[in-house]
């Protein structure tokens, strides 16, 4: 696991708690204690939680929403030639004046590049994605309101009756935290919560997953294989867990991740 992924988990650990344990901590994170240990004692240096006896509180979080996923700057540096050649063939499936919703996700968000020749209607919950949009091409973009959460640059509404209830699109693309047999898995219930209702818009459901997604994790299930039309992934991807997913009805693409070449003019 990342060094700021377990921060981002640490800190969405002591949000509303007096004192949280270093051995609940420990659970959470997977790491090692001596691990921990060093977390700890950067997050304190930079003033971000106190050490107390058995356990860490928060000092400047209180009033600052958190999720228990990784930061948007840090998924983003993983597996980029895999998540673009993703990217890449989720476009593809794109058509000219189609209604679609691309879910925050940094996976979902290469498909920016090369739907710059493309005139269509995207709802999407992602800064990132939306602000890509404005700048690099004529789709029409829509946003849903709610509460921003800053490190993932997504918008997560608490309400169900929110403008993305008046909308319908043929397809929805997205990323997720894992994903297997049990179908489409989210580590943070509001991003699970997010999802299920975005993909009620939706008729057909494209999950964007490279080959580390298949680890299992996560605990928040999203909808099962069932409910997904087709998948993307890479040449890394478990054989064994791809023919579960062919069993279920699912359609699986896999795209070679040695495309770091191609261009947004493919």
């Amino acid at each position: 696991m990342h060094e700021r992924e377990r921060w981002q988990m640490i800190f969405s650990a002591v949000q509303g708690r007096a004192v949280v344990t270093v051995r609940e901590l420990i659970e959470r994170t997977k790491a090692s204690p001596a691990t921990l240990r060093r977390d700890l004692a950067k997050l304190e240096e930079m003033g971000q939680i106190r050490r107390v006896h058995g356990g860490v509180e928060a000092l400047k979080f209180e009033d600052r929403p958190h999720l228990a996923t990784r930061p948007f700057e840090v998924s983003q540096t993983l597996n980029v030639n895999s998540k673009r050649a993703i990217g890449h063939a989720a476009a593809a499936m794109c058509e000219f004046n189609d209604s679609i919703i691309i879910n925050a996700g940094t996976t979902t968000f290469q498909m920016v590049d090369f739907l710059r020749g493309h005139k269509m209607q995207v709802l999407t919950n992602s800064f990132p994605i939306a602000e890509a949009l404005v700048a690099r091409s004529e789709n029409r973009i829509m946003m849903p309101g709610g509460e921003i959460y800053r490190e993932q640059g997504i918008v997560l509404s608490p309400f169900d009756g929110d403008a993305t209830q008046h909308y319908t699109a043929s397809k929805m693309f997205m990323s997720c935290y894992s994903f297997g047999p049990l179908g489409v898995i989210e580590g943070d219930p509001l991003i699970a919560r997010a999802e299920a209702k975005l993909l009620g818009r939706a008729d057909k459901l494209i999950v964007l997953a490279d080959s580390s997604k298949f680890e299992v994790r996560g605990s928040m299930a999203v909808c099962p294989l069932t409910r997904v039309h087709t998948l993307i992934t890479d040449t890394g991807a478990p054989a064994q867990i791809l023919d579960t997913v062919r069993r279920a009805g699912v359609n699986v693409v896999v795209v070679r991740d040695d495309v770091a070449s191609i261009s947004s003019a493919a």
